[in-house]
């Protein structure tokens, strides 16, 4: 059973990603004035990173529950699931957890970082995490 959720959860994050940056975020600011956007967008991506960081520990228990009962050094597509899920967590914590913080400072013209450049550093670390589980759900499919 395991093994199963560990093939699913992958593809089923990687739509929860694309949803939210394709068209939730996009669809909030084109519906509310760009104030009451953000902040709906910003409580979005908060429920999002606590649930990235929830399915990257699950996937990582699920490959260490695996390869313990398989008594067997990963191989193949296997292999680099682990390094790719620690990118992902590591995404999270920088791109949202640590740049978040930054953020309302930014806003009010404090801290030696522009809004502009945060969100662009947010933007590029949520990418990342994408393209990293998107590679994480096509090995999951072929499995």
């Amino acid at each position: 059973m395991t093994a199963r959720w560990a093939r699913v959860l992958p593809g089923l994050w990687a739509g929860l990603l694309l949803c939210i940056a394709l068209i939730a975020t996009p669809a909030v600011f084109a519906l509310l004035p760009r104030a009451d956007a953000g902040t709906v967008v910003s409580r979005i991506f908060a429920h999002e990173a606590w649930l990235s960081l929830v399915l990257a520990g699950l996937l990582l228990l699920s490959e260490r529950t695996r390869r313990t009962r398989m008594f067997e050094p990963p191989q193949g597509a296997a292999a680099g699931n682990k390094p790719l899920l620690w990118g992902t967590v590591l995404c999270t914590l920088l791109g949202y957890f640590a740049v978040h913080g930054l953020m309302p400072a930014a806003r009010a013209g404090q801290g030696p970082f522009s809004f502009g450049q945060l969100h662009a550093v947010s933007t590029a670390f949520y990418g990342l995490k994408t393209l990293l589980v998107l590679v994480l759900a096509w090995r999951a499919s072929a499995a």
